[in-house]
């Protein structure tokens, strides 16, 4: 299969396209106690900002998907980016909580457009084992995303607060933007048969099961991760804990899931059947959950080494979940994407609204872990 990208190199546009979401919304993670101090709301409301980001995310993907199939790759990827841009600008300038809450459930909608329209474009040029391994190559990118986010959100929120986070936001849709006019090709076949209708994917998908058992599981693990960007801020605040343990935990979550990336690629390359790797991560997974839980009930800030074994559990399962979770849908990639993305998304935006109430994040993680061990595939014979 000829490709405008190299497997080896020329994929930084679309790892970077890929991290954007990942990137963006960690950073908004540090500025969650400046949000809560400067408009005199609760943690549980400005924790709240996170699950409207990822229920708007979901439309998002399904907006962008249609588009995607309907405009071209390149045309759907600018406007989100636009989108995005013109959001955060909104957020800087935000009077009071209303108008930042609107700011940004119109963010998430913009940011969707890395995850799938990205996701479409990768799987425009690979299939098969190829796919297989570009996937793993953004797994490694993922995997230092969240990472990324939570250094540079803590460095603009020691230097200006919150406003510092929304205005670093808003020079990275910049720059994304200016990357993608300039290098972005259009992926999108020259021969279609026109925009394939939603409903009759919808009801091709709603009888898959395999389909939606892999949304469930991809919704848990990242409201594994999530959940700690969502609660640790205000955890190390109750107990008294410097916050630069949140920087510290950005990094060790991204060393953990670049080490799954790293051990899923090694695996992979040795014959190691996805299925198979699913299973390691899921039983990790649990081992760490009960870490965690036993960290926050010591209200330990250490809690940051379990949950660098739920990023390596983390980095090794979603590459293996995604791949090959839309292989029955090559005539609809973007609809089906945007369907797919669609569900993790809003059961991600689900969990996040009650981990907000529930403040806990060991209850969130070992409740996560509990749900993929049940869900996990069985052993192919």
């Amino acid at each position: 299969m000829s490709s405008v990208f190299s497997v080896r190199t020329g994929l930084a546009l679309p790892a970077a396209l890929l991290m954007f979401p990942q990137v963006v919304e960690t950073m908004y993670s540090p500025a969650l106690p400046s949000i809560a101090q400067g408009y005199a709301v609760t943690s549980a409301q400005a924790g709240q900002t996170l699950s409207l980001y990822f229920a708007a995310f979901a439309l998002g993907t399904v907006l962008w998907g249609r588009l995607c199939d309907r405009w071209g790759r390149r045309p759907a990827m600018l406007t989100g980016l636009t989108l995005y841009g013109m959001a955060s600008c909104m957020a800087l300038w935000a009077p009071d909580f209303g108008w930042l809450l609107a700011a940004r459930l119109f963010a998430a909608m913009g940011a969707a457009v890395g995850s799938v329209v990205t996701q479409t474009v990768l799987r425009d040029q690979y299939g098969g084992a190829e796919l297989a391994q570009v996937f793993a190559l953004m797994g490694l990118a993922l995997a230092i995303s969240p990472a990324l986010g939570l250094l540079a959100g803590s460095a603009l929120v020691h230097w200006r607060q919150h406003e510092g986070v929304f205005l670093g936001l808003v020079w990275l849709a910049l720059l994304l933007s200016a990357w993608t006019a300039g290098s972005l090709p259009e992926t999108r076949p020259a021969v279609r048969e026109g925009l394939t209708p939603v409903w009759p994917v919808l009801r091709r998908m709603a009888r898959d099961a395999a389909l939606w058992r892999t949304a469930s599981m991809v919704a848990w693990y990242n409201l594994c991760l999530y959940g700690f960007y969502q609660l640790m801020p205000f955890h190390l605040t109750h107990w008294g804990a410097s916050s630069s343990w949140l920087a510290t935990g950005g990094v060790l979550l991204g060393l953990g899931a670049v080490a799954g990336a790293w051990l899923n690629r090694r695996w992979l390359a040795q014959g190691t059947n996805a299925t198979a790797l699913v299973r390691r991560a899921n039983a990790l997974l649990l081992a760490a959950a009960l870490g965690v839980m036993l960290a926050v009930l010591g209200r330990s800030a250490w809690l940051v080494v379990p949950m660098a074994l739920v990023a390596l559990a983390y980095g090794l399962a979603i590459p293996n979940l995604l791949a090959p979770a839309l292989q029955h849908y090559t005539d609809c990639r973007g609809t089906a994407a945007a369907l797919l993305g669609l569900s993790y998304y809003t059961l991600l935006g689900a969990g996040l609204a009650l981990a907000a109430l529930v403040q806990q994040l060991g209850v969130v993680c070992l409740a996560s872990a509990l749900a993929v061990h049940w869900l996990q595939p069985r052993e192919p014979r």
